[in-house]
């Protein structure tokens, strides 16, 4: 029986496994490396992350973004040079074949909890047994749509996980709705590639991180506003270097926590081709939509009270992510059904161990336990420590007859 299988490939999966590797855990990987980063992010994109933050991690720090950009020759900043989706997806694919050459660009189909571990299945067909399964899927499987957009047909409507390539929406009407991140990277870059796009949210004003300045802090700034993974300030601080402290603090002051941190806000980079260049309708808030004369109709309301009607040719749903375990379908329901959730989210001991014996969830899905900080690549660190640690751990107390995977089995 194999000693633990990881699902998912991205930043977490491939720091878990580059933990498991070096310890001599025997895992298998499956997924496609950064899937979400290659497929699911807007082409041209910048991650709002600072370079230091933006790593992907291994327990000797062997293969940091700054290695990478440096063999590359790739211009780098631990701070104040945003980090490109191109160069980031590129760092990935390296890292992967570097640190993590194990990983199977298969699909897992199902999971299936037995007596003695967990049977999974593949899309080719094989099956196979594990003690362990972690589950690192990231945002894979989890973009909300406002239900008033659900029954418009997919040519109409789509999520701005949807899409990377916007080139396909040039001289189109097009509606992005939200007023975070992914709006306005959407929204940006959808301006630039000749799309007729206008920017609807509710918030009353948009936000954006402040501007590198290019000047030394004062020691007072560094006090007042510390430098974290998540960006100035004393609670990002906290947030992002205390998540096992984040654990043991009550169940409802975490998951206002993660609720209220980090809201809303974009990238200094991306607020010039916004402001001033993409038409904005704020403090609005969907109503209803239908489709009228092949065209998306959107019932809007103003702070004020005031309906306002907009028609457009499609709209994208730059509506985030919201962790909902039913929408990971290849998990047998059985095993969904007894997973103790709170606010959708799994409840994770320590070790990022659910209900469920056995069965591991990092990354967004962990956010209710760990903080905000599992919402960013810099959450891969802690995650790929703390579980090497509690597999380690549970590996010294088995016998050494199951330590060691058998061959696998197929239909």
């Amino acid at each position: 029986m194999l000693n633990t299988a990881i699902i998912g490939a991205g930043p977490y999966g491939l720091s878990i496994a580059a933990y498991f590797r070096h310890q001599g855990i025997p895992f298998r990987i499956f997924g496609r490396t950064m899937d979400s980063w290659l497929a699911h992010m807007p082409k041209g994109m910048f991650l709002k992350s600072d370079g230091f933050a933006s790593n992907i991690y291994d327990p000797e720090d062997k293969f940091t973004l700054e290695r990478f950009c440096a063999e590359k020759g790739v211009e780098y900043g631990h701070t104040g040079v945003p980090v490109h989706l191109d160069n980031f997806v590129a760092y990935g694919l390296a890292f992967r074949e570097r640190m993590v050459p194990e990983l199977e660009d298969r699909q897992v189909v199902s999971i299936e909890r037995l007596a003695d571990g967990y049977r999974l299945r593949l899309d080719d067909g094989e099956t196979f047994m594990a003690r362990r399964v972690v589950l690192a899927v990231g945002i894979t499987h989890f973009a909300y749509t406002p239900p008033a957009l659900e029954a418009l047909p997919s040519s109409l409507v789509s999520h701005s996980y949807d899409h990377h390539n916007l080139d396909s929406f040039k001289g189109r009407s097009v509606v992005v709705l939200g007023g975070g991140s992914s709006a306005l990277d959407v929204a940006g870059l959808l301006h630039e590639v000749g799309a007729d796009v206008q920017l609807v949210t509710r918030r009353q004003s948009l936000k954006f991180h402040s501007a590198p300045t290019g000047k030394p802090r004062s020691l007072w700034q560094q006090f007042r506003h510390p430098q974290s993974g998540l960006g100035p300030g004393l609670k990002s601080r906290f947030f992002s270097d205390a998540p096992m402290t984040f654990h043991y603090l009550p169940a409802r002051l975490r998951v206002e926590a993660v609720r209220r941190t980090l809201g809303p806000s974009g990238g200094w980079f991306i607020k010039d081709k916004v402001i001033g260049r993409v038409p904005l309708v704020l403090s609005h808030t969907l109503k209803g939509a239908g489709v009228q004369g092949g065209r998306v109709r959107l019932d809007l309301r103003g702070a004020d009270g005031t309906p306002k009607e907009i028609l457009t040719e499609h709209v994208i749903a730059a509506t985030g992510y919201r962790v909902n375990l039913d929408r990971l379908q290849f998990l047998d329901a059985g095993i969904r059904s007894k997973i103790e959730t709170l606010e959708g989210s799994p409840v994770l001991s320590s070790s990022f161990e659910s209900s469920v014996p056995g069965l591991y969830f990092a990354g967004l899905a962990a956010a209710n336990s760990f903080g905000p900080v599992m919402r960013f690549a810099f959450g891969a660190g802690f995650a790929a420590q703390t579980l090497t640690r509690a597999v380690v751990k549970s590996l010294s107390r088995e016998p050494a007859s199951i330590r060691v995977p058998s061959a696998v089995t197929s239909d």
